[in-house]
């Protein structure tokens, strides 16, 4: 299998752009992260990893969106682009993931890769922006992997993004990006709706087939202003997902991201790690995409650094979360978030300024933390990436309580239970 891969990525992909992914994100992100080791040793932080939000618009109303697409456009301008890559460069990184809204509405886009060809762009678009001439541009650039989401077949994909033709659209662009040979990623929000179509052996052949060379299964998470509980996974889904991930990294000539287990199928959460933070449309520094609170910004006087090294809040949320949870906080303990809001004053970081309302209204429910469930790596080569390179960084090995873990399954069976006693 991973001669088939390694003979995909030699044919099929332009060979200086292999070449600089290759260097740039394995070379020199392994690198990265075991500077970051080096400073949690030294009692330091900053996170190997960043998530960029330059843009809250986005021409699509996807369900369970947290972004405030529809609001008044804003982005994060060249300049301060530019100085939050070069402040994290001076620390070693060298991988930026760019988000939106839609990354490529941002009128300066292209610019902030021009001025930073020295590292890697990986840019989560729903590819309606990618046409030929933008794709020959990234291949010139050489230092960007588009990461196309694709939610479901063309009715459930347009009905989860909120219009017609947004399926078409989308298989336009991840062909435009194939054909100008770039390094190509589909991504998925796994939900009741697409589960059955997407997380299947064929649809991982059917991408082998067209030339792209990663996929990500993301789990949906109900949040946002317009949650849509009713298309989270249950706990047996997301045991599925994860076994499928696991198995099709041996079967398949095709690298499967995975953002949520270690090695031995501990779950995790890369900002309670601090593998990552992410960095909002308006320039707040949050703890990952989906949390929308900050204290800071990068338009405070202090350098970037430093306000990694003194963040309380941000310090807090990494040990507290870990405390309490292994998976994704949000999902099982909305009300930590909460907590943490009152004790350091953080403010809701979106337009609609509802954050906190969302957030209680969550009714908790198990991420991918599944006790008693691990699922281990089976590839050799993912077991060891992992071990290295995406491990706790023994946060939770420090921190985590098993007396102070609430399981939202046991929870909702005890309350089942309670409601079904009968009436005297």
């Amino acid at each position: 299998m991973y001669l088939r891969m390694a003979r995909r990525f030699l044919m099929e992909t332009d060979k200086r752009l292999l070449a600089k992914a290759a260097w740039t994100l394995g070379v020199r992100g392994l690198w990265s992260v075991h500077k970051h080791k080096r400073r949690l040793k030294r009692g330091e932080f900053f996170p190997p990893f960043i998530y960029l939000s330059v843009i809250n618009s986005c021409n699509l109303r996807c369900q369970g969106c947290w972004v405030d697409v529809g609001a008044k456009q804003h982005r994060i301008e060249l300049d301060a682009a530019n100085k939050v890559i070069a402040e994290s460069k001076a620390m070693g990184n060298c991988f930026f993931g760019i988000l939106g809204g839609e990354p490529f509405m941002h009128k300066d886009l292209m610019k902030i890769f021009e001025a930073n060809r020295d590292v890697y762009f990986q840019v989560f678009t729903n590819g309606h922006f990618i046409t030929d001439e933008v794709a020959k541009e990234l291949r010139r650039l050489g230092n960007v992997t588009p990461l196309i989401s694709v939610e479901g077949s063309e009715i459930v994909s347009d009905t989860r993004r909120g219009r017609g033709g947004v399926y078409s659209d989308t298989m336009n662009g991840i062909e435009a990006a194939l054909r100008n040979k770039l390094l190509v990623g589909v991504c998925t929000s796994v939900c009741k709706t697409n589960i059955d179509d997407l997380v299947r052996d064929q649809w991982v052949d059917r991408l082998i087939e067209m030339g792209v060379m990663y996929c990500w299964f993301h789990i949906y998470r109900p949040v946002g202003p317009e949650p849509n509980p009713q298309l989270a996974l249950s706990s047996e889904e997301q045991r599925r997902v994860r076994q499928f991930v696991v198995d099709t990294r041996v079967n398949k000539p095709i690298i499967v991201v995975d953002a949520y287990h270690d090695d031995a199928g501990n779950a995790l959460c890369p900002a309670v790690t601090g593998f990552t933070h992410h960095i909002g449309p308006w320039g707040d520094i949050e703890p990952c995409p989906v949390i929308q609170l900050a204290k800071e910004s990068i338009h405070d006087q202090q350098s970037l650094a430093d306000t990694f090294n003194q963040s309380e809040f941000l310090r807090d949320f990494r040990q507290v979360t870990a405390e309490h949870t292994r998976g994704c906080v949000i999902m099982e303990r909305p009300d930590l978030l909460v907590d943490l809001v009152e004790k350091h004053g953080a403010r809701d970081t979106t337009a609609r300024a509802k954050v906190i309302e969302e957030l209680k209204a969550i009714s908790p429910r198990r991420s991918q933390y599944q006790p008693g469930d691990e699922i281990p790596e089976r590839s050799f080569v993912y077991r060891w990436a992992k071990k290295y390179a995406f491990s706790d960084f023994q946060t939770y090995s420090k921190h985590f309580d098993t007396a102070k873990y609430r399981d939202p399954d046991a929870a909702r069976d005890e309350a089942k239970s309670e409601s079904d006693l009968p009436i005297l």
